[in-house]
């Protein structure tokens, strides 16, 4: 909804070659949810939302078009985050306009939680330190703009390096007490290029169990490389701490100051249970981009 992302897009569509279009602006949080939801109501015909911004407005677009056979989503990145397009290749394989309304539509997973989608990952520990201070401090002079995730890493690394929790994941006890992180994802990136998930797949029906547990500070830095670049599967230096699956359903139980990040969206919940819900969505792909990775038997026109 930023005026520089109505700028960007409008200038793209009109110099394209679609002809029937409307450019909506986001006025509120929650916005794109209810227009979509209105709109799909009041119309039964193919349409497409193309998301203009990240992970958090793709996030409410979906949330709006999930469940709608006639309805597909795809990106268009104006966000800074964009983990979930790192899934398929990078912003400018997203970036023309023609490519993206010709695209084919792969049918992909959602994670239900707490009442709504999450189309990227749900993640809760370090990482929801680090977030919440980066939204606590962002209109600072120097702590915040762009030292802001600066500053939640270090006030993470402070005192964000354990997160009192009990997690389930398909009946088998995950955690009974602490963690360091956990993530789910349906996506395979978070915090901006973290290869959290690197085995993971958006149409299989599981989501990717992602847990460590609470580790030595000098340890952590020594490993946070790998894990950025998603070698910590195959790395001997993880297994003590590192917990990773595939699951169908996650129960998580905190307490009453527990934090969930949902797509980026910090919610606080004493007692979760995330779920996937296969196929819930029609992501729009770019065809040449669905021929490099072989995703064709899972694409219809």
């Amino acid at each position: 909804g930023k005026k520089d992302a109505t700028e960007c897009i409008t200038e793209r569509v009109m110099a394209s070659s679609i002809e029937d279009y409307e450019i909506y602006c986001t006025k509120k949080a929650g916005d794109a949810t209810e227009y979509i939801k209105k709109y799909l109501s009041e119309n039964k015909g193919e349409v497409r939302f193309y998301s203009c911004g990240g992970d958090g407005t793709l996030n409410e677009v979906a949330n709006g078009a999930a469940g709608h056979d006639n309805a597909s989503v795809t990106i268009f990145p104006c966000g800074s985050g964009n983990d979930f397009l790192k899934y398929y290749g990078s912003n400018e394989d997203f970036s023309d306009i023609n490519a993206l309304s010709e695209g084919v539509n792969h049918k992909i997973d959602l994670l239900k939680v707490c009442g709504k989608y999450a189309v990227n990952a749900v993640h809760f520990g370090l990482d929801t330190h680090v977030l919440k201070t980066m939204l606590k401090v962002k209109r600072y002079f120097l702590l915040g703009g762009r030292n802001s995730y600066t500053t939640g890493v270090i006030t993470a690394f402070i005192n964000g390096m354990k997160t009192k929790c009990h997690i389930e994941c398909d009946g088998e006890v995950i955690a009974e007490d602490k963690i360091l992180l956990c993530t789910l994802c349906n996506g395979k990136f978070v915090g901006g290029g973290y290869k959290c998930a690197p085995r993971s797949s958006d149409d299989d029906g599981l989501l990717e169990l992602c847990a460590v547990r609470p580790i030595p500070r000098l340890v952590f830095l020594n490993l946070m490389g790998t894990y950025k670049k998603g070698g910590h599967l195959d790395d001997k230096r993880f297994v003590p701490y590192l917990k990773y699956k595939k699951a169908e359903k996650v129960e998580i139980i905190g307490d009453k100051n527990f934090l969930i990040s949902i797509d980026g969206e910090l919610e606080y919940t004493e007692k979760c249970t995330v779920e996937v819900e296969k196929g819930a969505l029609n992501f729009a792909v770019p065809k040449a981009l669905a021929k490099r990775l072989n995703l064709n038997e899972t694409l219809n026109a």
